[in-house]
C-alpha cells in the first residue's frame, strides 16, 4: 500500500496542479495541502526521524520565503509559491537545489515557448478555446506551474522516495 502511495499521490497531485495552471491560470490550496498532508502520512513509512522530518519542513518553509518574495514582485503566481513550497517539503536539502535549478531551467524553457507561440497567429479552431485564447495574450502570464511539476517529477523519479522501490 505504502508503494502505490508513492507512485501516486505526489505524481497525481503535481500532474493535477499542472493542468490546472495550464487550463485556468490557478492551482488551487486543496493541491499543495494534499502535498503537504501526503508527506506527513508517509513520512512514518519512509523511516524519517522527527529530525528529517523537521528538516524537510525547514527545507518547505525556506522555499516558501523564497516564492513569496518571488510573488510579491510578480514574477510567479501564489499557487506556484505554494506548490513549489509543499514539492519542497516532500524533497527536503537533499533534493532541493537539484529541484529549483530543473524548475528554473524549465521555467525559463516554458517561458521561451509561450513567447514564441505569442509571435504566430492562433488558428481560427483554437481561437474558440477561452483557455487557449488567453494564454496567447501578448502580455499575459505564463503557466509556471507546469515547469515546477515537470520539475517535481523529474527530481521525484531520482529522489530518496523511490529509490528503494526499485529493489
Amino acid at each position: 500500500m505504502y508503494q502505490l502511495a508513492l507512485l501516486t499521490i505526489f505524481p497525481a497531485a503535481v500532474i493535477f496542479a499542472a493542468a490546472m495552471d495550464l487550463f485556468s491560470m490557478t492551482i488551487p490550496n486543496r493541491i499543495s495541502l494534499a502535498l503537504i498532508a501526503g508527506f506527513f502520512c508517509l513520512a512514518p513509512f519512509a523511516n524519517l526521524s522527527l529530525e528529517d522530518i523537521g528538516m524537510h519542513v525547514l527545507a518547505g518553509l525556506l522555499m516558501l520565503a523564497v516564492t513569496v518574495t518571488l510573488f510579491a514582485f510578480h514574477f510567479i503566481g501564489g499557487g506556484d509559491a505554494k506548490l513549489a513550497s509543499a514539492v519542497a517539503l516532500w524533497f527536503g536539502f537533499n533534493d532541493l537545489m537539484a529541484y529549483a535549478f530543473t524548475a528554473s531551467m524549465l521555467g525559463g524553457a516554458l517561458s521561451l515557448a509561450f513567447l514564441a507561440f505569442r509571435q504566430m497567429p492562433l488558428p481560427y479552431a483554437w481561437a474558440r478555446a477561452p483557455w487557449i485564447e488567453r494564454l496567447h495574450k501578448p502580455r499575459g502570464d505564463i503557466p509556471y506551474g507546469i515547469a515546477l511539476a515537470v520539475a517535481a517529477l523529474i527530481v521525484y523519479h531520482q529522489s530518496f522516495w523511490l529509490r528503494g522501490l526499485s529493489s
